[in-house]
Protein backbone atom coordinates (compact mmCIF):
# COMPACT_ATOMS: atom_id res chain seq x y z
CA UNK A 1 0.00 0.00 0.00
CA UNK A 2 1.37 3.62 -0.54
CA UNK A 3 1.06 4.98 3.00
CA UNK A 4 1.31 8.74 4.48
CA UNK A 5 4.03 10.48 6.20
CA UNK A 6 2.14 12.57 7.94
CA UNK A 7 2.29 11.54 11.66
CA UNK A 8 3.20 14.43 13.24
CA UNK A 9 0.86 15.39 15.38
CA UNK A 10 0.85 18.96 15.53
CA UNK A 11 -0.74 18.60 11.75
CA UNK A 12 -4.15 18.99 10.60
CA UNK A 13 -4.98 22.78 11.07
CA UNK A 14 -6.99 24.62 8.53
CA UNK A 15 -5.42 24.24 4.55
CA UNK A 16 -4.18 27.75 3.77
CA UNK A 17 -1.86 28.12 0.92
CA UNK A 18 -0.90 31.87 2.41
CA UNK A 19 0.98 30.42 5.76
CA UNK A 20 4.53 31.00 4.60
CA UNK A 21 5.84 29.93 7.93
CA UNK A 22 4.67 26.31 7.20
CA UNK A 23 5.94 26.85 3.58
CA UNK A 24 9.33 27.69 4.74
CA UNK A 25 9.52 25.83 8.10
CA UNK A 26 11.97 23.58 6.03
CA UNK A 27 13.98 26.41 4.47
CA UNK A 28 17.12 27.95 6.07
CA UNK A 29 17.80 31.72 6.03
CA UNK A 30 20.21 31.67 3.64
CA UNK A 31 18.19 29.29 0.91
CA UNK A 32 15.43 31.68 1.44
CA UNK A 33 17.87 34.29 0.54
CA UNK A 34 19.04 32.75 -2.57
CA UNK A 35 15.96 31.54 -3.47
CA UNK A 36 14.59 35.14 -3.72
CA UNK A 37 17.60 36.21 -6.07
CA UNK A 38 17.21 33.24 -8.32
CA UNK A 39 13.38 33.46 -8.52
CA UNK A 40 13.97 37.36 -9.17
CA UNK A 41 16.70 36.59 -12.20
CA UNK A 42 14.40 33.99 -13.62
CA UNK A 43 11.54 36.29 -13.28
CA UNK A 44 13.63 38.84 -16.16
CA UNK A 45 12.52 37.00 -19.30
CA UNK A 46 15.78 37.92 -21.29
CA UNK A 47 17.70 35.91 -19.03
CA UNK A 48 15.92 32.89 -19.30
CA UNK A 49 15.93 33.07 -23.30
CA UNK A 50 19.30 34.05 -23.84
CA UNK A 51 20.69 31.67 -20.54
CA UNK A 52 20.47 28.38 -21.94
CA UNK A 53 22.97 28.81 -25.38
CA UNK A 54 25.04 31.19 -23.24
CA UNK A 55 25.60 28.48 -20.89
CA UNK A 56 25.66 25.56 -23.29
CA UNK A 57 28.06 27.76 -24.70
CA UNK A 58 30.25 28.58 -21.37
CA UNK A 59 30.88 25.06 -20.82
CA UNK A 60 31.48 23.98 -24.55
CA UNK A 61 34.67 26.12 -24.26
CA UNK A 62 35.46 24.84 -20.65
CA UNK A 63 34.15 28.38 -18.54
CA UNK A 64 34.28 27.42 -14.97
CA UNK A 65 30.51 28.28 -14.32
CA UNK A 66 29.76 24.37 -13.13
CA UNK A 67 30.37 25.95 -9.95
CA UNK A 68 28.16 28.55 -10.68
CA UNK A 69 25.11 26.69 -12.13
CA UNK A 70 25.79 23.63 -9.41
CA UNK A 71 25.14 26.70 -6.23
CA UNK A 72 22.12 28.37 -7.99
CA UNK A 73 19.57 26.83 -9.93
CA UNK A 74 20.99 23.38 -9.58
CA UNK A 75 20.97 23.63 -6.26
CA UNK A 76 17.18 25.18 -5.94
CA UNK A 77 15.67 22.77 -8.22
CA UNK A 78 17.85 19.16 -7.95
CA UNK A 79 18.22 17.20 -5.21
CA UNK A 80 22.08 16.28 -6.42
CA UNK A 81 24.10 14.28 -9.02
CA UNK A 82 23.41 11.34 -7.44
CA UNK A 83 21.04 9.50 -5.24
CA UNK A 84 23.22 9.26 -2.32
CA UNK A 85 23.61 13.42 -2.73
CA UNK A 86 19.57 13.53 -2.27
CA UNK A 87 19.59 12.41 0.89
CA UNK A 88 19.71 16.00 2.66
CA UNK A 89 16.74 17.24 0.47
CA UNK A 90 14.99 13.40 1.26
CA UNK A 91 15.16 13.59 4.77
CA UNK A 92 13.87 17.88 4.79
CA UNK A 93 11.44 16.99 2.34
CA UNK A 94 10.15 14.32 4.64
CA UNK A 95 10.62 16.13 8.61
CA UNK A 96 7.92 18.58 6.61
CA UNK A 97 5.62 15.39 5.78
CA UNK A 98 6.46 15.30 2.07
CA UNK A 99 7.60 12.72 0.51
CA UNK A 100 10.28 12.36 -2.54
CA UNK A 101 9.67 11.42 -6.03
CA UNK A 102 13.66 10.68 -6.81
CA UNK A 103 13.62 11.50 -10.83
CA UNK A 104 17.04 10.72 -12.73
CA UNK A 105 16.63 13.79 -15.42
CA UNK A 106 19.13 12.79 -17.97
CA UNK A 107 17.30 13.26 -21.50
CA UNK A 108 18.61 13.24 -25.17
CA UNK A 109 20.99 10.42 -25.32
CA UNK A 110 20.84 8.42 -28.34
CA UNK A 111 23.26 5.52 -27.39
CA UNK A 112 22.37 1.83 -26.46
CA UNK A 113 24.70 1.81 -23.22
CA UNK A 114 23.45 4.69 -22.10
CA UNK A 115 19.96 3.55 -21.78
CA UNK A 116 20.75 0.72 -20.15
CA UNK A 117 22.80 2.66 -17.44
CA UNK A 118 19.49 4.65 -17.44
CA UNK A 119 17.79 1.39 -16.73
CA UNK A 120 20.02 0.35 -13.99
CA UNK A 121 19.69 3.87 -12.62
CA UNK A 122 16.32 3.78 -12.57
CA UNK A 123 15.94 0.67 -11.04
CA UNK A 124 18.17 1.39 -8.06
CA UNK A 125 15.38 4.65 -7.61
CA UNK A 126 13.12 1.89 -6.65
CA UNK A 127 15.51 0.09 -4.58
CA UNK A 128 16.25 2.93 -2.98
CA UNK A 129 12.62 3.33 -2.21
CA UNK A 130 12.07 0.15 -0.77
CA UNK A 131 11.00 0.05 3.07
CA UNK A 132 11.54 3.74 2.95
CA UNK A 133 8.10 5.60 3.64
CA UNK A 134 10.03 9.17 2.52
CA UNK A 135 9.75 8.11 -0.86
CA UNK A 136 6.58 6.75 -1.95
CA UNK A 137 6.36 6.84 -5.73
CA UNK A 138 9.30 6.50 -8.66
CA UNK A 139 9.36 7.68 -12.20
CA UNK A 140 10.67 7.10 -15.35
CA UNK A 141 10.83 8.17 -19.24
CA UNK A 142 10.44 6.13 -21.98
CA UNK A 143 12.80 8.25 -23.79
CA UNK A 144 15.16 7.63 -21.09
CA UNK A 145 15.33 4.32 -21.62
CA UNK A 146 14.83 4.35 -25.92
CA UNK A 147 15.72 6.29 -29.08
CA UNK A 148 13.48 8.94 -29.66
CA UNK A 149 13.24 8.76 -33.58
CA UNK A 150 12.53 4.98 -33.24
CA UNK A 151 9.52 6.08 -30.60
CA UNK A 152 8.42 8.27 -34.06
CA UNK A 153 8.50 5.72 -36.04
CA UNK A 154 6.59 3.29 -34.20
CA UNK A 155 3.95 6.01 -33.46
CA UNK A 156 3.56 6.93 -37.22
CA UNK A 157 3.40 3.11 -37.92
CA UNK A 158 6.47 3.18 -40.40
CA UNK A 159 7.80 0.03 -41.04
CA UNK A 160 10.61 -0.90 -38.94
CA UNK A 161 13.73 -2.80 -40.62
CA UNK A 162 15.37 -5.97 -38.47
CA UNK A 163 17.67 -3.49 -36.90
CA UNK A 164 15.18 -1.32 -35.79
CA UNK A 165 12.82 -4.59 -34.59
CA UNK A 166 15.70 -5.63 -32.46
CA UNK A 167 16.20 -2.53 -31.04
CA UNK A 168 12.33 -1.78 -29.94
CA UNK A 169 12.27 -5.68 -27.94
CA UNK A 170 15.50 -4.07 -26.16
CA UNK A 171 13.31 -1.00 -24.91
CA UNK A 172 10.30 -3.20 -24.17
CA UNK A 173 12.60 -5.67 -22.39
CA UNK A 174 13.92 -2.29 -20.44
CA UNK A 175 10.31 -0.93 -19.51
CA UNK A 176 9.59 -4.61 -18.64
CA UNK A 177 12.87 -4.63 -15.92
CA UNK A 178 11.81 -1.54 -14.58
CA UNK A 179 8.25 -2.06 -13.63
CA UNK A 180 8.86 -5.88 -12.52
CA UNK A 181 11.20 -4.60 -10.15
CA UNK A 182 8.79 -2.18 -9.11
CA UNK A 183 6.35 -4.64 -9.08
CA UNK A 184 8.57 -7.20 -6.98
CA UNK A 185 9.23 -4.38 -4.33
CA UNK A 186 5.62 -3.29 -4.05
CA UNK A 187 7.04 0.25 -5.17
CA UNK A 188 4.75 2.58 -7.93
CA UNK A 189 6.40 3.54 -10.59
CA UNK A 190 5.25 6.89 -12.77
CA UNK A 191 5.64 7.04 -16.54
CA UNK A 192 6.30 10.32 -17.58
CA UNK A 193 4.35 11.98 -20.76
CA UNK A 194 6.25 13.14 -23.45
CA UNK A 195 5.82 15.08 -27.11
CA UNK A 196 2.18 14.25 -29.03
CA UNK A 197 4.03 12.22 -32.06
CA UNK A 198 5.65 9.58 -29.42
CA UNK A 199 2.62 9.00 -26.84
CA UNK A 200 0.88 6.35 -28.32
CA UNK A 201 3.40 4.24 -28.09
CA UNK A 202 4.31 5.18 -24.30
CA UNK A 203 0.46 5.26 -23.69
CA UNK A 204 0.08 1.46 -24.43
CA UNK A 205 3.59 0.51 -23.15
CA UNK A 206 2.19 1.66 -20.26
CA UNK A 207 -1.48 -0.12 -20.40
CA UNK A 208 0.16 -3.57 -21.10
CA UNK A 209 2.36 -2.78 -18.16
CA UNK A 210 -0.70 -1.79 -15.66
CA UNK A 211 -2.27 -5.43 -17.11
CA UNK A 212 0.60 -7.49 -15.90
CA UNK A 213 1.68 -5.49 -12.57
CA UNK A 214 -1.63 -3.88 -11.52
CA UNK A 215 -3.74 -6.64 -11.09
CA UNK A 216 -3.72 -6.22 -7.44
CA UNK A 217 -2.97 -2.73 -6.56
CA UNK A 218 -1.91 -0.07 -8.58
CA UNK A 219 2.28 -0.27 -9.21
CA UNK A 220 2.53 1.11 -12.64
CA UNK A 221 0.68 4.85 -13.42
CA UNK A 222 0.45 5.98 -16.99
CA UNK A 223 0.54 9.76 -17.41
CA UNK A 224 -2.26 12.47 -19.07
CA UNK A 225 -1.56 15.59 -20.20
CA UNK A 226 -4.25 17.28 -20.02
CA UNK A 227 -3.26 20.79 -22.00
CA UNK A 228 -4.18 17.75 -24.85
CA UNK A 229 -8.15 17.84 -25.39
CA UNK A 230 -7.99 14.32 -26.36
CA UNK A 231 -6.42 13.01 -22.51
CA UNK A 232 -9.93 13.38 -20.60
CA UNK A 233 -11.40 11.02 -22.90
CA UNK A 234 -8.28 8.93 -23.02
CA UNK A 235 -8.61 8.72 -18.68
CA UNK A 236 -11.92 7.84 -19.01
CA UNK A 237 -11.18 5.05 -21.63
CA UNK A 238 -8.39 3.66 -19.75
CA UNK A 239 -10.58 3.08 -16.89
CA UNK A 240 -13.29 1.26 -18.40
CA UNK A 241 -10.64 -0.76 -19.90
CA UNK A 242 -9.39 -1.84 -16.34
CA UNK A 243 -12.37 -2.30 -15.29
CA UNK A 244 -13.37 -4.75 -17.87
CA UNK A 245 -9.75 -6.35 -18.30
CA UNK A 246 -9.59 -6.74 -14.21
CA UNK A 247 -6.66 -3.78 -12.96
CA UNK A 248 -6.20 -1.01 -11.28
CA UNK A 249 -5.91 2.24 -13.44
CA UNK A 250 -2.52 4.06 -12.12
CA UNK A 251 -2.84 7.80 -13.42
CA UNK A 252 -0.85 11.02 -13.17
CA UNK A 253 -2.37 13.84 -13.87
CA UNK A 254 -0.45 16.96 -15.14
CA UNK A 255 -1.78 19.80 -17.27
CA UNK A 256 1.45 19.31 -19.72
CA UNK A 257 4.84 20.44 -20.36
CA UNK A 258 5.20 20.77 -24.26
CA UNK A 259 2.93 23.32 -25.00
CA UNK A 260 5.05 25.59 -27.29
CA UNK A 261 6.93 23.01 -29.14
CA UNK A 262 3.46 20.97 -29.86
CA UNK A 263 1.44 24.06 -31.69
CA UNK A 264 5.14 24.96 -33.43
CA UNK A 265 5.08 21.62 -34.59
CA UNK A 266 1.60 21.31 -35.85
CA UNK A 267 2.08 24.81 -37.13
CA UNK A 268 5.17 23.63 -39.84
CA UNK A 269 3.60 20.12 -40.52
CA UNK A 270 -0.13 21.52 -41.21
CA UNK A 271 -2.20 19.19 -38.70
CA UNK A 272 -4.44 20.82 -36.11
CA UNK A 273 -2.79 21.17 -32.62
CA UNK A 274 -3.32 18.61 -30.05
CA UNK A 275 -3.44 21.67 -27.44
CA UNK A 276 -6.43 22.86 -25.83
CA UNK A 277 -7.36 26.79 -27.82
CA UNK A 278 -7.29 28.46 -24.05
CA UNK A 279 -6.15 27.51 -20.74
CA UNK A 280 -9.48 27.61 -19.48
CA UNK A 281 -10.31 24.90 -21.35
CA UNK A 282 -7.41 22.68 -20.03
CA UNK A 283 -8.27 24.06 -16.41
CA UNK A 284 -11.69 22.62 -17.13
CA UNK A 285 -10.68 19.21 -18.07
CA UNK A 286 -7.75 18.88 -14.95
CA UNK A 287 -10.23 19.74 -13.09
CA UNK A 288 -12.83 17.13 -14.32
CA UNK A 289 -10.09 14.79 -14.05
CA UNK A 290 -10.02 14.79 -10.78
CA UNK A 291 -13.39 14.64 -10.32
CA UNK A 292 -13.76 11.16 -12.21
CA UNK A 293 -10.91 10.08 -10.14
CA UNK A 294 -12.62 10.95 -7.34
CA UNK A 295 -15.81 9.15 -8.31
CA UNK A 296 -14.14 6.14 -9.34
CA UNK A 297 -11.64 5.78 -6.50
CA UNK A 298 -11.98 2.48 -5.33
CA UNK A 299 -10.19 1.32 -9.20
CA UNK A 300 -8.17 4.62 -10.11
CA UNK A 301 -5.25 5.50 -7.88
CA UNK A 302 -3.51 9.06 -9.13
CA UNK A 303 -1.38 11.63 -8.11
CA UNK A 304 -2.43 15.53 -9.11
CA UNK A 305 0.50 16.93 -10.51
CA UNK A 306 -0.23 20.64 -10.32
CA UNK A 307 0.81 24.20 -9.24
CA UNK A 308 -2.22 25.19 -9.30
CA UNK A 309 -3.74 26.50 -5.91
CA UNK A 310 -7.39 26.00 -7.49
CA UNK A 311 -6.87 22.62 -8.57
CA UNK A 312 -5.10 21.80 -5.18
CA UNK A 313 -8.15 23.50 -3.14
CA UNK A 314 -10.55 21.66 -5.88
CA UNK A 315 -9.40 18.04 -4.68
CA UNK A 316 -9.02 18.88 -0.84
CA UNK A 317 -12.21 19.74 -0.86
CA UNK A 318 -13.81 16.49 -3.00
CA UNK A 319 -12.02 14.46 -0.47
CA UNK A 320 -14.21 15.84 1.93
CA UNK A 321 -16.85 16.18 0.21
CA UNK A 322 -16.91 12.45 -1.00
CA UNK A 323 -15.67 11.68 2.77
CA UNK A 324 -12.22 10.05 1.80
CA UNK A 325 -9.50 9.97 3.85
CA UNK A 326 -6.42 12.77 3.47
CA UNK A 327 -4.26 9.93 3.00
CA UNK A 328 -5.86 7.29 1.11
CA UNK A 329 -3.47 5.76 -0.48
CA UNK A 330 -4.74 6.38 -4.10
CA UNK A 331 -4.95 9.87 -3.75
CA UNK A 332 -1.60 11.49 -3.83
CA UNK A 333 -1.11 15.61 -4.42
CA UNK A 334 2.54 16.57 -6.11
CA UNK A 335 5.05 19.28 -7.23
CA UNK A 336 8.55 20.01 -7.90
CA UNK A 337 11.28 20.70 -6.03
CA UNK A 338 12.06 24.22 -5.63
CA UNK A 339 8.67 26.09 -6.20
CA UNK A 340 4.92 25.11 -4.72
CA UNK A 341 6.02 25.16 -1.12
CA UNK A 342 3.73 26.34 0.14
CA UNK A 343 0.93 24.13 -1.36
CA UNK A 344 3.21 21.00 -0.76
CA UNK A 345 4.04 21.70 3.06
CA UNK A 346 0.65 23.31 3.89
CA UNK A 347 -1.28 20.25 1.89
CA UNK A 348 1.08 17.87 3.91
CA UNK A 349 0.47 19.69 6.72
CA UNK A 350 -3.34 19.26 6.73
CA UNK A 351 -2.49 15.23 6.43
CA UNK A 352 -3.19 14.97 2.50
CA UNK A 353 -0.23 12.45 0.96
CA UNK A 354 2.26 15.19 -0.63
CA UNK A 355 5.32 14.07 -2.76
CA UNK A 356 7.99 16.44 -4.71
CA UNK A 357 9.67 15.38 -8.05
CA UNK A 358 13.62 15.52 -6.97
CA UNK A 359 15.33 15.58 -10.12
CA UNK A 360 19.24 14.45 -10.03
CA UNK A 361 21.73 13.35 -12.04
CA UNK A 362 25.09 15.14 -13.45
CA UNK A 363 25.29 19.03 -13.88
CA UNK A 364 25.53 18.81 -17.59
CA UNK A 365 23.34 15.92 -17.92
CA UNK A 366 20.39 17.95 -16.19
CA UNK A 367 20.63 21.75 -18.05
CA UNK A 368 17.95 20.19 -20.69
CA UNK A 369 15.65 19.85 -17.19
CA UNK A 370 16.49 22.54 -15.68
CA UNK A 371 16.77 25.48 -19.15
CA UNK A 372 13.46 23.98 -19.78
CA UNK A 373 11.60 24.71 -16.06
CA UNK A 374 13.01 28.12 -16.27
CA UNK A 375 11.21 28.42 -19.88
CA UNK A 376 7.89 27.05 -19.22
CA UNK A 377 7.67 28.65 -15.77
CA UNK A 378 7.91 32.35 -17.04
CA UNK A 379 5.16 31.53 -19.48
CA UNK A 380 2.69 30.31 -16.76
CA UNK A 381 1.59 34.26 -15.86
CA UNK A 382 2.50 35.11 -12.61
CA UNK A 383 3.93 32.11 -11.42
CA UNK A 384 7.34 33.69 -10.54
CA UNK A 385 5.54 36.62 -9.38
CA UNK A 386 3.47 34.22 -6.71
CA UNK A 387 7.10 32.68 -6.13
CA UNK A 388 8.63 35.80 -4.98
CA UNK A 389 6.04 37.12 -3.59
CA UNK A 390 5.43 34.47 -1.18
CA UNK A 391 9.55 34.26 -0.20
CA UNK A 392 9.16 38.16 0.29
CA UNK A 393 6.53 37.73 3.12
CA UNK A 394 8.35 35.22 4.51
CA UNK A 395 11.24 37.15 4.80
CA UNK A 396 9.79 39.89 6.36
CA UNK A 397 7.98 37.48 8.66
CA UNK A 398 11.79 36.62 9.92
CA UNK A 399 13.32 39.90 9.61
CA UNK A 400 16.01 38.66 7.06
Amino acid sequence: MLTSNNNHPERGSELSFENTEIAFRHTSNTALKRAWWLFKFININFFVKAGPPLTNFALKIRLPIKGIIRATIFKQFCGGETITECNDTIKNLNEGGVGTILDYSVEGEDEEHIFDETCDEIIRTIQRANGDKAIPLTVFKITGVGRFALLEKLDAKQPLTETDQHEWEKVQARVKAICDKAFSLNIPVMIDAEESWIQQTIDTLALDMMRTCNRDKAIVYNTYQLYRHDKLASLKHDHALAVAEGFYLGAKLVRGAYMEKERKCAAEKGYTSPIQITKQATDADYNEALHFCIANIEKVAFVAGTHNEDSCRILADLLDTHKVDHNHPHVYFSQLLGMSDNLSFNLANSQYNVAKYVPYGPVEAVLPYLFRRAQENTAIAGQMSRELSLITKEKKRRGI
